[in-house]
């Protein structure tokens, strides 16, 4: 049996979730689904950080007990996996015993291997991260105050007797490791930010602190509370039986994947890993950091009460539709920004009309001419060939891009399938088929269609469990998700199946906000260049800020059909993900002409639509009588790059 260990971060309890949390959460579990449904057996792992000054603090403000708060806030985080359908293995709390021995019992480890020495503290302390910094890694304010790095509030001054990780000695070994294997940290960039810190050289690192008692005793010297960040490391290990039940732990040690966000990156794949050579365990073989997520372009906050329950939009739109949303728009590894109204493009259009609707009004023509049953295949045309040959392309390198955690690029993929599938169904004609009475052909695009649909269903399964399982019941499948429908193309002859509702609705907008939309796109399509610029016309620079100029390097282009002047480009915008845009330039580039090139693109205009395309955005060109040339920037700049 194939195995897969995969964890998230452990929560701070320090503040109910939302869905920030939720995210990474998802997307664990996506992956958790994805391997399962490949036939590994799967340990999928996550839990709550319960110790800590934060957590003092809160319970202080609260004016109850610490482990009243975590037991209070750890619940929390359990209801609401639970209503997100997460299927984690395990939960671990830091305040469960096993747990607390096990870091006790690794401190030991590493003091009897002279990894760990005592001295005395003073320097920079950030409470809200439970961070120590060095004078050289501060940041500052205008009023000359000192900034943590990572969440850049005001930092203090500590000074009290303390332990000592020999983290310095762990520079070279580390060093080597990154360059041994070199997809240890992803994303890329990710892992630069990681071996510049190597190469300036660790220092050793305070792991206790006196002044604090909500935390795990120092063996031998309970005066000593261990540092939470050492303590909450740990869990990855205490979750799997280390040291009492060494068999499961065998089984499953090392993990095949870390999951955190950016903001720990340092903790992971440094600190941990120098950790664990300390006691002579293997290191994990990834670890991947993810971006942030904004909330409508605002960090998460509850001043802001943007805080917000993803329960809420699971109740408006449901559970899968919320799912596919966060990982078809947000890039894994990249900043991104939830925002409710794309996610209803998205399920509007790529939920509803591109994959909903194609199985809707396939399924209405096997009742309607084979009595509910699939006929099954017949002979092959070169158009059906091409179908089947598609899909194999489309099965290998969606396979390739989720065993990467290119999750959007994987999905972006198999949509590109689900679009040649419709294409398939329009050009095969099945109602000019049932017309002419040609039932044995018409059999044949109906089960090619319907059995490729079942297919999609179990590809994008770890994605959308809910929405799957439906289409398993209605073409008469009862069993789990599995890979052996992803080959062969006779599993659902003479299978009765069921016709039902829309597989997804779309939502509706009001009026109003439906006609606002089409003015939109209707005075896109008129805006004619002025020469004149008048008075009135003037802008101020608060105005002008809002407009976000970025540069983006196009990835794909290709002419959209039936229109003699747009093209459809695929474009990358670094750390906003990757996006289409459709632009008028057909008449003055060829698509093959235009990928590689930087453009500059206006990046946060509002998302409209071309001929049924959605275009995220607009190039920038400049217009002379009758030749129109884009403006480009030099190969040196990034894209992503603000323009300013």
């Amino acid at each position: 049996m194939k195995k897969f260990y995969i964890t998230t971060p452990i929560y701070y309890v320090n503040a109910e979730p939302h869905i920030g949390s939720s995210y990474t959460t998802i997307v664990g579990d996506i992956l958790a689904r994805y391997k399962r449904m490949l036939g590994y057996e799967v340990f999928y792992l996550t839990g709550t950080d319960e110790h800590g000054q934060k957590i003092a603090q809160a319970a202080r403000e609260k004016g109850v007990e610490p482990q009243v708060l975590c037991d209070e806030l750890a619940q929390k985080f359990k209801d609401l996996w639970k209503d997100l359908n997460i299927t984690n293995d395990y939960f671990i709390r830091t305040t469960d015993e096993n747990h607390m021995r096990t870091v006790q019992y690794f401190v030991s480890r590493m003091l009897e291997n002279g990894d760990v020495y005592k001295g005395t503290y003073e320097g920079w302390y950030c409470v809200p991260c439970e961070t120590y910094w060095n004078e050289d890694e501060l940041e500052h304010d205008e009023h000359g105050h000192n900034l943590c790095p990572s969440c850049r509030r005001e930092v203090q001054v500590i000074k009290e007797e303390n332990y000592f990780f020999r983290l310095s000695k762990y520079t070279e070994p580390l060093l080597k490791h990154f360059q041994d294997n070199p997809e240890f940290v992803e994303p890329d960039f990710r892992k630069n930010e990681m071996l510049k810190i190597l190469e300036s050289g660790l220092k050793d690192l305070s792991i206790t602190r006196t002044t604090l008692k909500w935390g795990i005793p120092m063996p031998k010297d309970p005066e000593h509370v261990i540092y939470v960040w050492v303590d909450a490391l740990i869990n990855y290990i205490s979750a799997i039986g280390y040291p009492d039940n060494m068999d499961n732990f065998n089984k499953w040690w090392p993990a095949d994947v870390h999951l955190i966000g950016k903001e720990i990156n340092r903790f992971h794949s440094l600190i941990w890993p120098a950790m664990l050579m300390s006691v002579g365990l293997p290191l994990p073989k990834k670890v991947f950091a993810h971006g942030w997520l904004t909330v409508n372009g605002q960090k998460i906050s509850k001043s802001l009460g943007n805080a917000i329950d993803p329960r809420e939009y699971v109740k408006k739109y449901g559970n899968d539709v919320v799912r596919y949303y966060l990982v078809r728009d947000i890039v894994f590894g990249k900043d991104g920004d939830f925002s409710e109204e794309n996610l209803v493009k998205r399920l509007n259009s790529d939920l509803a009309n591109d994959y909903g609707n194609l199985l809707h009004r396939t399924l209405a023509m096997i009742v309607k001419h084979f009595s509910s049953i699939v006929p099954g295949i017949s002979s092959l045309e070169e158009i059906d060939k091409s179908l089947i040959s598609e899909y194999e392309k489309t099965k290998e390198e969606y396979i390739s891009l989720m065993d990467s955690y290119k999750i959007t690029d994987a999905l972006d993929r198999l949509w590109q399938f689900i679009g040649y599938l419709n294409k398939y169904f329009d050009e095969t004609r099945p109602w000019v088929l049932a017309k002419e009475g040609n039932k044995e052909r018409l059999g044949t695009v109906l089960s090619l269609v319907v059995e490729s649909t079942l297919k999609v269903a179990t590809l994008v399964s770890p994605v959308m469990p809910d929405s799957s399982k439906e289409v398993y019941s209605r073409l008469g499948i009862s069993s789990d998700f599995s890979e052996i429908y992803l080959t062969g193309w006779e599993h659902l002859k003479d299978r009765k199946i069921l016709h039902g509702e829309p597989l997804f609705k779309k939502f509706e907008k009001g009026k109003e906000e439906k006609f606002m939309e089409k003015e939109q796109i209707k005075g896109q399509a008129e805006t004619k260049v002025e020469n004149v610029v008048t008075m009135s016309d003037l802008i101020d620079i608060d105005y002008f800020k809002k407009v976000d100029l970025r540069v983006a390097k196009i990835l794909e282009a290709e002419k959209v059909e039936k229109s003699e002047k747009l093209v459809k480009l695929q474009i990358d915008l670094g750390e906003l993900g990757r996006r289409q845009i459709v632009a008028g330039i057909a008449q003055f580039y060829k698509p093959e002409e235009l990928v590689g090139r930087l453009i500059i693109v206006v990046a946060n205009l509002k998302p409209a639509k071309l001929m049924g395309l959605e275009s995220n955005g607009m190039l920038l060109a400049a217009k002379k009588n009758d030749k129109l040339k884009l403006l480009t920037v030099s190969d040196e700049i990034e894209p992503g790059a603000k323009i300013s």
